[in-house]
């Protein structure tokens, strides 16, 4: 490997990659109506096409999958040809991009479901907190747990997501098992008190997330998926109380599937000073995987570097600084200065903080 290891070439799967600088997923609340993306979404992903990968915003692959306002969907048809407008700038741009599949499950409001019902979820465990649900700020509610036979219309409705994002045009997804949403609810114990095959021993608490990952392996090829995890997260009032055993008993499992890659967010600082605990991160966790490792988690290029060196992350994924860095690639290889967030305008409509921080001259 070159001495620049942000910019060394990489395979994650069936995807060639022309360095390790990874767009993160960023909800940016800007789909229009019908969760459908627009042209202003295109020219945001455009934009960034020098990331090594773009992995698009969480993306819901059903109805009751919704959690914020504007968010986007993948589940009709009208979606379908708004994400065409986005994969086909990216490509013409030279890029390549993914779609993160989502269902928030507990972390909704009847507000965003269909004939106002209960949001699902393991358990019919409330979540601390608050959603905004376009009219204000309003209580989390306590879910519908579901039932043992619901579960395969859960899974149906992550495969059907996954043909669309292949009708779609992106050159693979990334299953969302992360931050507190639907499928990190059934992983984590402190979400998940089912007593059904679902409930109870880690192998049965991983059970949702290997079997949707199988399932969307079949759609695309396992080496066109990857999934996303944040074992030490605490976001979406997530506990889990042996998070190692928990997430290494799910890459274990993982492993022989052949993933693209496995996306494991570090614990920051901003997270310890919100009570997550470090500990439990890529770094701990690479004993249990062989595969390629994706991390994410406020990195600047020396840590970054210091990840690839050590071995515990193949690529970085980077988040904010590509929110507002479009070329962020070119400025962490030639050192240049990066623009400063609004984070005032991170969630929000049009084009203010979206399209319009600058590049390089």
């Amino acid at each position: 490997m070159s001495k620049d290891l942000l910019f060394a070439p990489i395979q994650l799967g069936a995807l060639s990659l022309p360095h390790r600088v990874l767009m993160a997923p960023l909800t940016r609340c800007r789909a229009d109506t019908g969760n459908v993306p627009t042209t202003l979404n295109a020219e945001y992903y455009r934009q960034r096409a020098s990331a090594g990968l773009i992995i698009a915003e969480a993306t819901a692959v059903t109805a009751r999958g919704f959690g914020y306002p504007r968010t986007p969907g993948i589940f009709n048809d009208a979606q379908v040809a708004g994400w065409k407008l986005v994969t086909n700038a990216v490509h013409a741009a030279g890029g390549k991009i993914v779609l993160q599949l989502w269902h928030v499950g507990r972390i909704s409001h009847p507000a965003f479901q269909p004939n106002r019902e209960l949001p699902v979820a393991p358990s019919a465990i409330k979540p601390q907190g608050q959603v905004f649900t376009g009219a204000g700020m309003e209580d989390y509610v306590t879910p519908r747990a579901l039932e043992t036979a619901e579960i395969p219309a859960i899974i149906a409705e992550y495969v059907h997501g996954a043909k669309c994002a292949k009708a779609a045009g992106f050159d693979g997804v990334e299953i969302h098992a992360a931050n507190g949403y639907l499928i990190d609810q059934f992983i984590r114990d402190g979400s998940n008190h089912r007593t059904d095959i679902y409930g109870g021993s880690v192998e049965n608490r991983i059970r949702l997330a290997v079997e949707v990952t199988e399932a969307v392996s079949k759609v695309w090829g396992a080496d066109r998926v990857g999934i996303r995890l944040s074992p030490g997260g605490i976001f979406n009032d997530m506990a889990d109380s042996n998070p190692l055993a928990t997430f290494g008993g799910l890459l274990r499992k993982l492993e022989p599937m052949g993933l693209a890659y496995a996306h494991i967010t570090r614990v920051t600082a901003q997270d310890i000073a919100h009570g997550a605990k470090d500990g439990v991160g890529p770094r701990e966790l690479r004993a249990f995987y062989k595969g390629k490792i994706v991390s994410a988690g406020g990195f600047d290029r020396p840590q970054a570097e210091q990840a690839i060196r050590e071995g515990w992350a193949d690529a970085l994924a980077f988040g904010v600084p590509f929110l507002t860095n479009p070329d962020l690639p070119q400025r962490l290889r030639t050192n240049a200065p990066l623009n400063t967030p609004d984070e005032s305008t991170f969630y929000g409509e049009g084009e203010k903080g979206y399209t319009d921080y600058p590049a390089l001259a």
